[in-house]
């Protein structure tokens, strides 16, 4: 294998990386986009989240118990703000955790099949929806530094790899064009 070959050459439906490609139409589809069905390649970048919502709900009960068994021994010992104090802090830190779970489930779900290409960004529980004509869809990284990469066309754009590592998007992006030249094989 000599070296000069480019990365699309190389690329095949099991070299994805990040997407699934589904040659055969009657695959089950992902839930993001199981509405639309047929999908021939599909993408779900999501954020790595540390704590998942039940770790969470576990982290705070504990740290709730804790905090307010210390600040009972310190009512006790004559101290009254303690146990206000605790309260204003774990409300703080419920708030805090609420938002961080508003965010957890953000994604974006790229579909593909011959007649469109559907984007859909998950952020904060609101989803926004780009359509695009296959043929008329580019595949832009910003700059050749790793930045993110740009799906645009027909007067439309819109911007995805958030949630891939900076050094892996152009990856992404070269599946994104070998899928958008091979979804009418």
């Amino acid at each position: 294998m000599s070296a000069t070959l480019s990365p699309v050459r190389l690329m095949s439906p099991s070299a994805m990386r990040f997407g699934v490609w589904r040659p055969f139409l009657d695959l089950i589809q992902s839930a993001a986009l199981a509405n639309e069905g047929g999908w021939q390649a599909e993408w779900l970048l999501q954020r790595r989240s540390v704590l998942s919502v039940r770790q969470l709900f576990a982290v705070y009960a504990g740290l709730s118990v804790a905090s307010l068994l210390v600040s009972i021994g310190f009512w006790h010992q004559g101290v009254p703000l303690a146990l206000p104090s605790a309260a204003l802090g774990l409300a703080v830190l419920a708030l805090g955790m609420l938002l961080y779970m508003r965010h957890n489930a953000d994604c974006d779900a790229i579909a593909m099949k011959p007649s469109l290409v559907r984007v859909e960004q998950h952020r904060g529980g609101q989803v926004r929806r780009v359509d695009f004509n296959p043929r008329w869809v580019r595949v832009e990284p910003d700059l050749q530094d790793g930045s993110l990469v740009r799906l645009s066309g027909q007067g439309r754009s819109v911007v995805v790899g958030e949630y891939v590592p900076r050094d892996c998007r152009p990856q992404l992006a070269e599946e994104f064009r070998w899928a958008l030249r091979h979804l009418n094989d």
